[in-house]
């Protein structure tokens, strides 16, 4: 996966991700979006399906937004494991 930034500002991120999934995107941007005291706008787009490219847009209005990404990719890392041995204790796999 790579990332590159698109836009930075006061408040404001803008991110080109190469080579990630949507879904995970989304489960950040979802973190995010719990969070709506700190963050105004969490945004996640395909730019186009051909070239795998994904934008997110962040508008933090306390705090800063790549600090914030970083925060909500934790969080969402953290309710994945709790899924993860939610259904590990619920599926028997032999």
């Amino acid at each position: 996966m790579e990332a590159t930034i698109l836009g930075l500002s006061d408040g404001q991120a803008s991110l080109s991700i190469k080579g990630a999934d949507i879904g995970t995107l989304y489960a950040v941007q979802h973190e995010m979006l719990k969070g709506a005291e700190r963050d105004d706008f969490a945004g996640v787009i395909v730019k186009h399906p051909l070239t795998n490219e994904i934008w997110m847009r962040v508008n933090s209005s306390k705090g800063d937004p790549l600090g914030r990404i970083a925060d909500a990719a934790e969080s969402a890392l953290g309710a994945t494991a709790d899924l993860r041995k939610m259904l590990e204790s619920k599926i028997k796999v032999n």
